[in-house]
């Protein structure tokens, strides 16, 4: 019975910290919407071409950033979908609001394989923090390329993330690295890093199924 009892407590606690995560990215999306509508709206009413392009630059960036919040978003509803659809979807987000003015390309090397949509979720947090680690430490004077590379077997599926840039070991990541450690494993997985004057690699690999 207390098992039982035990169980329950932890559900109920999963699902409570679940409807608060969907909460707030609600909120967000919100908050994006109404700044971008009161830029919209400003942009539209100026007399000004200048100040006109400068808002509309504005309200398109902004835009972008709802994007890859939206593609990062937790999934409403456990389901299985394509692991590879699910990650490019948020590479072309990340690319059109952080890499493309600084002229990074964003390279994906994947096959279409099915996976759990939470499994799918974590993933694309986990890639998405080591595209933004790779733009702040491995390119200073940008230009370069990140390559991602998903390799699914038949149990494990394997996901490698590289750059052409020029990040060292003893960067401070700050909490970056922890979220990235603590999500593979949850994944049931393990990441590795590899640091050198020509680029850093990260490997991370985990079960296909929980």
């Amino acid at each position: 019975m207390t098992q039982t009892i035990e169980l329950s407590i932890s559900d109920r606690s999963l699902s409570d910290a679940q409807l608060l995560l969907r909460e707030y990215s609600h909120r967000i999306n919100n908050e994006f919407a109404s700044a971008i509508g009161v830029i919209s709206i400003a942009a539209a009413r100026s007399p000004n071409d200048q100040a006109k392009a400068a808002l509309s630059a504005v309200r398109d960036q902004l835009q972008n950033y709802a994007q890859v919040h939206h593609a990062l978003q937790m999934p409403a509803h456990s389901t299985s979908i394509d692991a590879g659809a699910y990650l490019r979807r948020i590479c072309q987000a990340i690319s059109r609001s952080k890499l493309d003015a600084r002229g990074i390309e964003l390279l994906l090397m994947e096959r279409p394989f099915q996976m759990e949509s939470e499994r799918c979720w974590r993933l694309g947090l986990i890639v998405s923090e080591l595209i933004t680690n790779a733009v702040r430490h491995a390119f200073h004077s940008g230009g370069g390329a990140i390559c991602i590379e998903l390799l699914p077997s038949a149990s494990f599926v394997e996901c490698r993330v590289s750059d052409n840039g020029s990040g060292a070991p003893n960067v401070n990541h700050g909490h970056g690295l922890k979220i990235i450690g603590a999500l593979a494993e949850s994944l049931g997985g393990r990441i590795d890093q590899q640091f050198g004057p020509r680029g850093a690699t990260s490997v991370l690999i985990f079960p296909l199924n929980p």
